[in-house]
Order: C-alpha cells, then sequence, then structure tokens
C-alpha cells in the first residue's frame, strides 16, 4: 500500500514513516514511525527476530523499505545517490567485522575508513589521518594494539577497533551493532563507561545502539525504543520506555527493571 509523501524534517537525522519490510511472506519491519534528532542518542532492544537488524540497515542505507518511507539527513531513500549518504553514517556490525581481513594491521583497519575501503591497499593516509586512527583507538580502549594484526585480537578488542574504524570520518550518525557482545564483564564495563563519556561529548554525533540487554546500554543514552515481532512496543525518553511493563511486553516475559544511577539492570519475576 503506497503511503503519502510525509514533511521531510531537514534537520532530522533519521526518519521512518510508516516504514515496512517483508522478504517473501516474512515480515521483518511493520509499518514503524521513527526519528531521531542530531543531540539524541538512542538504545533500540527487543528479542531475537524483533527487527533490531532490519532498522539498523535502513539507518545505515544499505536497505531500503518495502513500503513506507525513509529520509536520512532530510534526503529520502529512493531518491537520493546512497553512496552520497554513506560517507556522513559511522557503523560497526558484525557483517562489517567479517570482512575484514585478519592481516590487517589494526591502525589500517581504522584509517582506511577514510577512503570507504576494506583492507589497505595503494591508498597514501597522511600523518594526520594515522594520527587520528590512533587517538581513536586509544580514546576506545586499544591504543597499544595499533600495530598488531587484526586477526591476533580477541572478540572484545575487535569490537573496539571497528567502533573507531565507525568514527574515523567524523560521521553525523554512529550505528552500533550489539557493541558489548562476547565481552568479559571487565571488557564491556570499561566499554561502557567510554561509550558513555563518549554520548555525552557535545560534538560527538546523534547515535544509535542496538542490544539485547538493558545491562549494555551505557550511560548518557537519550532514549530508547522497544520492538516485538517487527512493531514498536514503545519509544521516547529512556526512563519512560525501560519499565518493567514494556519489557515484559517486549521479551514475551514477566520482567522487573531496576535504574541504578544511568545503568538499567533486569530479571525475571
Amino acid at each position: 500500500m503506497a503511503v503519502p509523501d510525509f514533511d521531510v524534517d531537514p534537520d532530522a537525522v533519521l526518519q521512518l514513516r510508516q516504514a515496512t519490510v517483508r522478504r517473501g511472506s516474512k515480515l521483518l519491519l511493520d509499518s514503524v514511525d521513527w526519528t531521531v534528532e542530531e543531540d539524541e542518542r538512542w538504545a533500540v532492544l527487543g528479542p531475537n527476530g524483533a527487527g533490531k537488524t532490519t532498522m539498523l540497515q535502513l539507518a545505515a542505507a544499505t536497505m531500503h523499505p518495502t513500503s513506507g518511507q525513509v529520509a536520512i539527513f532530510g534526503e529520502r531513500l529512493g531518491a537520493v545517490d546512497v553512496f552520497e549518504l554513506r560517507p556522513r553514517i559511522g557503523l560497526s556490525s558484525a557483517a562489517l567485522a567479517q570482512r575484514i581481513p585478519g592481516g590487517e594491521l589494526v591502525v589500517d583497519v581504522v584509517v582506511s575508513a577514510g577512503y570507504a575501503v576494506i583492507g589497505r591497499w595503494r591508498e597514501a593516509y597522511g600523518r594526520l589521518d594515522v594520527g587520528r586512527a590512533r587517538a581513536l583507538l586509544t580514546r576506545f580502549g586499544v591504543g597499544e594494539l595499533a600495530d598488531r594484526t587484526y586477526g591476533t585480537l580477541s572478540e572484545g578488542e575487535r569490537k573496539r577497533v571497528q567502533i573507531a574504524r565507525a568514527l574515523m570520518t567524523d560521521p553525523e550518525l554512529l550505528l552500533l551493532d550489539e557493541p558489548a557482545a562476547g565481552m568479559d564483564l571487565g571488557g564491556r564495563e570499561d566499554l561502557l563507561r567510554r561509550l558513555g563519556m563518549f554520548a555525552v561529548d557535545a560534538e560527538a554525533p546523534a547515535m544509535i545502539l542496538v542490544t539485547h540487554h538493558v545491562e549494555e546500554i551505557p550511560p548518557g543514552m537519550t532514549h530508547a525504543l522497544l520492538l516485538r515481532a517487527g512493531r514498536v512496543v514503545s519509544q521516547g525518553l529512556i526512563g519512560d520506555v525501560l519499565t518493567s511493563e514494556n519489557l515484559s511486553e517486549a521479551f514475551g516475559l514477566t520482567l522487573t527493571v531496576e535504574r541504578e544511577a544511568a545503568r538499567f539492570f533486569a530479571r525475571a519475576v
């Protein structure tokens, strides 16, 4: 069904209007409305198969909706060259990580984002570019690994390198797909602390972080969106959304949610 044109907000980073994605008979997203402003930090949660990765693919301009409309930086998908949008978006995802050669130097994994390539070939990078790459690695706790090969890193270390790579081009929108997955407790807490410091930086871009666990939401996130079976259960300010009632509905299990300072914790009743 066609959806009437909507008024695109030129100042919004991302807008979804009745966005629906189908693959064969499977409905991945069902009539989702969502707007992300430039000063917002969103956490997107839901069980497996809820549609979180599909939402991220729309936000990254790597997928078009089957119906409905998506606008990124005020430009409608389908009416704009996505290759002009993608350099303005920083993405860290499992699909991208699988394409990084294991023999690549860590600093080259990061700096090559400036050319939008994976795997350094004959590109010439300036001293300032290499310096920025090393500074980003340091910011996320892996600066000492810059001259190691990517394949020798642990899963947690790789996640940090991917975040540094996503920020290399100074994007206007940062997309993080389960950045703390696979980390031990110490590594997770250190990364969440660093992400929390980044989230409250006034110079940081708009951020969308996808996770299965409320415990993996860093401090500084301002908004949350809950998905179940492709539909929005709740969205808005994070304290209003991450309630026991909403989490229970999203995950299909009776849960109780507690908040301590800027962190959330959930457990089954």
